[in-house]
Order: C-alpha cells, then sequence, then structure tokens
C-alpha cells in the first residue's frame, strides 16, 4: 500500500465568534489548508469532515457550498473529542486503499460557553447522580485522585502541567490564551473539581483545522514531496474487554492499545518520538497520558512535570502548543489541530515555539464514549 502524505496543513486561531457559523468556520479551515499546499478545491477528490455538536447537520457538504460544490463523495464523522482525528484517519484510509490521491479533512467546531458534558448521557442517565459526576470535571478529578491514590501524584504536580501548558501558549498565535500563568495563581483559582481548577480545565472554544492529504505518487507529480509528512501510523480503539461494568469507560487502556498499536505500526517506540501533542482535556489527563504514551514508566509521569522533561527544549516536549488547557478545545477540530501543530514543526516552520531538530512526532486524542486515536508522523525528507 502506498504511504499516505500530508501536503497541506493549517488551522483558524481558536476563540469565539458567535457571529460565524459551523460552515463558515469549517471553510476558512479548509481554504488555508488548500493554500498551504497550493491546491483548490477543484484538485480534490473526496471531503471528510468532523463535528461534533452538529454531527446530524451534513457540515461537510455546508462547508462545501461555501468553497466549491464540485461534485466530491463527502463522509462526515462524530466520535466526541476524537472526532477530527477519525475524520483525518478515514481519509488516509481511503488513500491507503488506492481510492483517491488527493483528500481534504476538516475539523470544526463551534462550542457554548459552559460545563461540557452537563446534560443527560445519550442512554439517559443522569450525570449526576447518587453515586457522583458523570461530568467531564469530575471524571478527570477522578482520573487525577487514582494516581494520587496510587503513586502520591500531588495537587502542585498536576497544577504544573497548567503552568506548562501556559507558558507554551505565549508562543502560539492561533491559541485561545496567549499568556503564562504562575503556579500560585493556578493553584488559587476557581476550584471546579478537585484537584482541577478553572485554569486545569480546556477551554470551550470556535475552531476549524484542515490538512490535505495525498498518495506519496501524488506528492511528488504536484512538485509537493519536499514538504510533505509522511503519516508513518494512524491508529483507533476503543475499549478492550474488561469483566468490570464500567460506568464509564477506561480510557487508559483505550488510549495504551492505541499507542501500542500505533508504535508497532510505525515500527518505533517511545523513545523514536520528538515531540507530543496529546489529550490534555484537564491537567490531570496529561500526567496519566504520559504513562499511557509510554513516555514515563508506570507511576513516573510526576517526574516529567518535575524535571521539566516536557518542556520545549526538555527530553520530551510536550504540548507546545498551549495544548487544549491554553489553545482551547473546538471538540471536532481538536484531533486535526493536534496534526498542523506537529506538522509546523517536523518543516521547521513553528517560529518562537520551534522544538528543535524535531523529525518524528506524535498526536493523540480520547473520546468519552470510547476512541482513541494515536498519529505518528515524520519528516521523510532531508
Amino acid at each position: 500500500m502506498t504511504d499516505v502524505c500530508i501536503v497541506g496543513s493549517d488551522m483558524t486561531r481558536f476563540g469565539r465568534y458567535p457571529e460565524q457559523n459551523v460552515p463558515s468556520i469549517g471553510a476558512q479551515g479548509a481554504l488555508l489548508a488548500l493554500k498551504d499546499a497550493g491546491l483548490s478545491i477543484k484538485d480534490i477528490q473526496a471531503l471528510y469532515c468532523g463535528n461534533q455538536l452538529e454531527a446530524k447537520a451534513m457540515s461537510g457538504q455546508r462547508i462545501l457550498h461555501l468553497i466549491g460544490q464540485t461534485g466530491i463523495p463527502v463522509v462526515n464523522c462524530a466520535n466526541a473529542c476524537a472526532t477530527g482525528a477519525t475524520a483525518l484517519r478515514e481519509g488516509w484510509i481511503a488513500i491507503k486503499a488506492g481510492l483517491y490521491d488527493l483528500v481534504l479533512c476538516v475539523g470544526v467546531e463551534q462550542m457554548g460557553r459552559g460545563l461540557l458534558g452537563g446534560t443527560a448521557a445519550p442512554n439517559g442517565i443522569p450525570v449526576e447522580g447518587l453515586l457522583g459526576s458523570g461530568t467531564m470535571p469530575a471524571v478527570f478529578a477522578k482520573v487525577g485522585m487514582e494516581h494520587a491514590r496510587k503513586y502520591g501524584t500531588t495537587f502542585e504536580q498536576f497544577a504544573k502541567v497548567s503552568v506548562k501548558n501556559h507558558f507554551h501558549s505565549q508562543f502560539n498565535p492561533k491559541a485561545m490564551y496567549q499568556k503564562p500563568a504562575a503556579l500560585e495563581e493556578v493553584m488559587g483559582a476557581e476550584m471546579i473539581s478537585y484537584p482541577n481548577t478553572k485554569l486545569m480545565c480546556s477551554v470551550n472554544v470556535d475552531g476549524a483545522a484542515a490538512v490535505v492529504l495525498a498518495s506519496a505518487k501524488k506528492a511528488r507529480e504536484l512538485g509537493l514531496r519536499s514538504r510533505a509528512i509522511t503519516i508513518r501510523a494512524s491508529t483507533l480503539t476503543s475499549d478492550p474487554y474488561s469483566e468490570r461494568d464500567l460506568v464509564m469507560h477506561d480510557f487508559n487502556a483505550c488510549t495504551r492499545l492505541a499507542a501500542r498499536h500505533a508504535y508497532e505500526e510505525a515500527a518505533l517506540g517511545p523513545e523514536d518520538i520528538d515531540m507530543v501533542e496529546l489529550h490534555d482535556c484537564f491537567a490531570t489527563a496529561e500526567i496519566v497520558h504520559y504513562e499511557n504514551l509510554g513516555l514515563a514508566k508506570e507511576g513516573e509521569g510526576a517526574t516529567l512535570i518535575e524535571t521539566k522533561a516536557t518542556y520545549n527544549g526538555g527530553r520530551i516536549p510536550v504540548n507546545v502548543s498551549g495544548g487544549l488547557l491554553s489553545k482551547g478545545h473546538p471538540l471536532g477540530a481538536t484531533g486535526i489541530a493536534n496534526i498542523c501543530e506537529v506538522v509546523s514543526h517536523l518543516r521547521g516552520e513553528a517560529g518562537s515555539r520551534q522544538v528543535q531538530g524535531a523529525r518524528i512526532g506524535l498526536t493523540h486524542v480520547v473520546g468519552i464514549g470510547s476512541a482513541a486515536s494515536v498519529h505518528i508522523l515524520e519528516r521523510a525528507y532531508p
């Protein structure tokens, strides 16, 4: 099967755009990626669109209505926080299968303010109940408290994740927030669900991100091979079997499964990765995912933040974009936005936040429900 390359990649600045709608935001992201590739919608053979909150609204077709209705097939995807990554993977599969040589993948969302996951679950079970809360802040508070129980991870260590990501965000012009936050400020912010304060929770924003995928042959034909980034691995998993009757899915297990498959597919290991954009929906999640992705041994995730190993310039930079905590988290766009960030570094185009010498990068998203996706990207040109 052919290699699949990213030949165009870009995103809107994440923020709040009440005067716009999903199609207009998505169209902006699509046009930015096409411009980066030097192509137009007339060159594209299929569109894969990720959009969660308006999943029934045929967002992909509505985007095409704005940028050019060429009659190409459109596939709309919704997969919780893994929505964008799922759309990208569908495009990757189509090129791998030989159906197309050139496709456009767009992730887009327009988020409201307030608590994510504050309504009843699809099965009608209330998220607030006698046994606790199923809201996202509460779920990831439980994740942090369990890690603290088992390994002694402290409130301050979780807060240091937010300090790091807010520090990184000041160098990212497309992040929602672009200012550092001191440890005292993070720890003293409004408590949402212990140990996550308000500054340790991801930001609900609007935004779009897009990539143009091409077969290696097509990239060479178009003269784009010199800037192309190869997708070494693309994985998507759900929860493996468990004898326990889980109320919420075990996102640790599906992330570890996705990571294992990705490393096997790429014939690489965690030690080969130069940078990571992972799903820091809450500060507690980032430390846990250090271990899930094999960046740290079991129980040693907090050591990475204490030693600043995951800062830009450290052993394994993580979320130099500012992460979901500071860049923002528009559900359908996040998975592709993570890809866009890594692509910019592998091309050496990340400006003041450039991870020096980056050649191989990993992206990760996880959607409660369950879906986990890991992509490994490589700069294949000299």
